[in-house]
């Protein structure tokens, strides 16, 4: 399980812009990230196989035109509990917090990408540890007193 891609955006509704790194402060989210703030929402995840699947459908997306802030490979994240912790890197923890979202209404990415996935297969998490992250990095769940590998 690794990360494949990190992206943000100053804006919240828009589709994110890839970087090479992010930091993730403790508490709050991805530096510089619209949806960074005090509360339960701080990190958006999806899996890089959803986004594949997309593609498979004819439509034109990449990494970060569904607002994720990490896409991710080999979790299957509609499976994992919330509550559940992930080391990411050298010194990040993610707590899962939320599966799926409602929207309210269509947003720009429905309307850039002709669909928006993040309501039915993101998550979101809580920094409980932060640091910096890469592509490349890998996750690994915890078990629940979070100190070894599930």
């Amino acid at each position: 399980m690794k990360v494949v891609s990190i992206a943000l955006s100053r804006n919240k509704g828009t589709r994110k812009t890839v970087v090479n790194e992010a930091l993730l402060i403790e508490g709050h989210g991805l530096e510089g990230d619209a949806h960074a703030g005090d509360w339960h929402r701080q990190v958006s995840l999806l899996a890089a196989e959803s986004i594949a699947a997309q593609r498979k459908r004819g439509l034109k997306v990449g990494f970060g035109d569904f607002a994720e802030n990490l896409a991710t490979e080999g979790i299957d994240w509609l499976t994992i509990p919330i509550g559940s912790r992930f080391a990411v890197g050298d010194s990040v923890l993610l707590e899962i917090t939320q599966i799926g979202k409602e929207c309210h209404k269509k947003c720009a990415i429905y309307y850039q990408a002709g669909d928006c996935i993040m309501p039915r297969e993101g998550v979101f998490a809580r920094v409980l540890k932060g640091g910096r992250i890469h592509p490349g990095d890998t996750l690994v769940r915890l078990t629940e007193d979070a100190r070894r590998p599930v």
